[in-house]
């Protein structure tokens, strides 16, 4: 080993440093001395470790260059303590120093020198303010105001670039529901997206769960009259614990402001009617307009215009009643909702409206009669938003075990109620419209009870229809049978209905009866066929067996549905029983339309129709709860 080390003493080149040989030497070296290098270690302590490194391992350690020298001096400062404890809080104000030196008092005494001189060419107003809220509850409700202003979204992002752009309403079909009114065109970026929300909101309003609970509207209940023992409804203090069945009322409001103009409406009747050119019996110039937007849970049992203002009345047996202003032109909802009522516990079959009338002829305010099946019957004045209950009829309350069934007189001052009890034939109660109270009995002998009935158009008397084809003549002003005539080939009548005019004063200026039975015939009779001639005018003589004016065979079910236009030049029949069964009649030719309803015609199952008081506008409601509107053009 001694010569090998000699000879890399005499020649170093031979073996470079950093070589694959020059290492695996070092090893064997390492191997052969190790006792030698381990006595050398113990003799010559940390001196002895310095040569032991390879040469390496010796150029690793590199000379620290002045950013580094920086950057340790900045950090760790230099030797002193004091030195290091000053720069590490240099230009740290909210750190406070040690303050149990006296160099550090006299420190903090300076600073509040120097923030002293700061203010010191300062004007005195811009050091003080003047509070001018005006005592604690001032300041308090300012306080309120700005947390309010606080609480308001605002939007987490603002497009600039919504100034500078421009959106056409007008030449966009979709967007023309977003105009303010009909010549607006052009407007912002901003502007159209706040009336897209707006838009937004119209049609997915807020739901009352989301609301905050400031903003939630309490429901309005109202108790009937008879609840709290009214002496104006005639009822008892038993009729007053009968409520409790069913005497909740949700957002009965009153109609007074919105029936009060009726220029906002429309024209007169005499003006309307006026304007109205007879149609034509081959073909019928129909279009379809809006429907109603509101839609009926179940199935809509009853239509019903206002006489007078374009008010359209929708019930279901959905316990809700829908009152809507008939406008397809409005902005921005056609035929908007004006009021709904939930009636609980009541599934609505019938309503109508009703002018009411007292014995002196002066009007007493509209009101709005509906029933179901229950044993009482409601009146809703829309003038007060009051809701009258009736449970029974004094001294007939046990022939009702439903009040469903019931008309109003068209003069306003009668309803008729048809009882259940089958007992003689049929039975219809006449009561007062104002009062509620009783007043006269008509009955129908046969077998099967009462089908339907109308009123004569004069208000003073009633057509009753049995199930057996009888058909009876009822004067109200004699409270007799004036007659008693026999539907041809009927084997069990559905329903009846009466319209037009010039009809004979005797039994009520209708001119048409029509009568629908279980086989789907309509027969058309022309009332004044119906009286015999007799020479003593003050007595009624009716035909037992008339002939119809004409035969309608277009349906195959039985018919469910009949009803005549006001103006009397049109009569629609149909069944709730198959799809799409409507057919519309000219009067007086008696002939069906052909060219409507066609194939396309979205009809669904029709359970109630009704024409405006100007005979313009024909609704039809069906079983899926959607009202269907169709204009009439002649």
């Amino acid at each position: 080993m001694s010569r090998r080390r000699q000879q890399q003493k005499e020649d170093p080149s031979s073996e470079k440093e950093g070589s694959f040989a020059h290492f695996s030497n070092e090893e064997e070296e390492e191997e052969d001395d190790i006792s030698m290098s381990d006595v050398a270690s113990a003799s010559s302590g940390s001196d002895d470790d310095e040569s032991d490194r390879s040469p390496h391992q010796k150029e690793i350690n590199l000379v620290k260059d002045s950013d580094e020298e920086d950057l340790e001096r900045l950090v760790l400062g230099t030797k002193s303590a004091d030195d290091f404890r000053a720069k590490l809080f240099a230009g740290d104000d909210f750190l406070l120093p040690d303050v149990t030196g006296s160099k550090a008092l006299v420190s903090v005494a300076a600073d509040k020198e120097e923030d002293n001189d700061q203010f010191k060419n300062v004007d005195d107003s811009m050091l003080f303010m003047i509070d001018t809220v005006g005592g604690g509850e001032g300041v308090i409700a300012h306080a309120e105001k700005k947390a309010e202003e606080a609480v308001v979204d605002k939007p987490a992002w603002e497009d600039s670039d919504d100034e500078r752009l421009t959106v056409s309403l007008a030449g966009v079909g979709r967007l023309r529901k977003l105009r303010e009114f009909e010549g607006e065109d052009v407007v912002n970026g901003t502007e159209y997206s706040q009336r897209l929300r707006a838009q937004y909101m119209r049609m997915y309003p807020v739901p009352e769960w989301a609301r905050p609970a400031a903003e939630k509207k309490t429901r309005r209940r109202r108790r009937s009259s008879a609840a709290g023992g009214s002496d104006e409804s005639g009822l008892s203090g038993e009729e007053a614990d009968s409520d409790e069945e069913g005497g909740d009322y949700e957002d009965a409001l009153p109609l007074e402001q919105f029936l009060r103009d009726v220029n906002a409406f429309a024209e007169d009747d005499d003006t309307r009617l006026s304007k109205r050119r007879k149609l034509r019996p081959e073909t019928l110039d129909i279009q379809r307009t809006r429907d109603i937007p509101d839609t009926h849970k179940a199935g809509v049992s009853c239509l019903a215009f206002h006489p007078r203002h374009p008010i359209l009345l929708s019930t279901s047996v959905s316990s809700v009643m829908f009152l809507h202003h008939v406008d397809a032109a409005a902005y921005p909802t056609p035929n908007p909702m004006l009021t709904s009522v939930q009636v609980r516990r009541t599934d609505l079959r019938r309503a109508a409206f009703l002018s009411v009338k007292g014995e002196d002829g002066e009007g007493q305010g509209e009101e709005v009669v509906f029933a179901g099946r229950r044993k009482y019957f409601h009146s809703w004045n829309l003038a007060t938003g009051a809701v009258k209950k009736i449970s029974k009829i004094a001294g007939h309350q046990k022939e009702h075990k439903t009040m469903e069934r019931f008309r109003a007189s068209p003069c306003g001052r009668w309803i008729a109620v048809a009882a259940s009890d089958k007992k003689g034939g049929g039975m219809l109660n006449i009561l007062n419209a104002a009062t509620m109270q009783w007043v006269a009995q008509a009955r129908i002998d046969g077998r099967g009870g009462i089908a339907d009935f109308q009123w004569w158009s004069s208000g003073e008397g009633l057509t009753i229809a049995g199930r057996d084809g009888q058909v009876a003549e009822w004067s109200l002003e004699s409270k007799r049978t004036v007659g008693v005539w026999r539907d041809e080939g009927s084997i069990g009548g559905t329903v009846l209905a009466m319209g037009g005019r010039h009809g004979p004063r005797a039994i009520g200026e209708d001119r048409w009866v029509a009568v629908g039975n279980s086989s789907g015939i309509v027969n058309i009779y022309d009332r004044n066929e119906l009286l015999v001639a007799s020479k003593d005018k003050k007595d009624v003589e009716i035909k037992k067996l008339p002939t119809p004016a004409r035969v309608l065979e277009q349906l195959t079910t039985a018919i469910t549905i009949l009803s005549f236009s006001p103006d009397g030049q049109l009569m629609v029949f149909g069944s709730n029983l198959k799809k799409d069964a409507l057919r519309l009649v000219h009067l007086p030719s008696c002939t069906v339309y052909r060219n409507w309803p066609t194939e396309q015609t979205p009809l669904g199952r029709i359970s109630a129709v009704a024409f405006s008081a100007d005979s313009s506008i024909l609704a039809i409601g069906n079983d899926a709860g959607k009202v269907r509107m169709w204009e009439i053009r002649g």
